[in-house]
């Protein structure tokens, strides 16, 4: 098993609601166990055009995926709760990311981990940390 960091926002309609059917969708995912959830963070967009404030949070999860697959299947629930992927940086449904995957670095066009802004996020860095204090 692999622990891994996922970083989920949504900025568009009932925000809340999209972040639960998220987490339990991807708690549904075979070989995929959701440890922790943070607090959501209440956050202003960075970047892009403008548009509403997101809500934030950070799961930990081990798998047994690989980081493509795992993120076929962050990529399915976001299909799902309808993300569309049309304006760069724009407002979104659900997004998630892939943060950290164990120790791996990957840096392909479609794929990087860890995520290259992570450490500029303020809304990244702050439930991270929580999660690790809870042991």
């Amino acid at each position: 098993m692999v622990r891994c960091y996922i970083g989920i926002g949504s900025n568009l309609g009932n925000r809340r609601k999209k972040i639960d059917v998220a987490i339990e969708k991807l708690r549904q995912v075979n070989e995929v166990e959701v440890k922790k959830v943070s607090s959501i963070y209440e956050t202003e967009p960075v970047g892009g055009p403008k548009q509403p404030d997101y809500l934030n949070a950070v799961i930990e999860i081990e798998t047994m995926l690989g980081p493509r697959k795992l993120l076929a299947a962050l990529h399915e629930i976001e299909g799902h709760l309808g993300r569309k992927r049309s304006i760069k940086d724009g407002p979104r449904t659900i997004d998630l990311d892939i943060l950290t995957y164990g120790d791996e670095k990957i840096d392909e066009p479609d794929l990087k981990i860890p995520h290259p802004r992570m450490n500029e996020r303020e809304f990244v860095l702050k439930p991270i940390e929580e999660l690790r204090c809870l042991g």
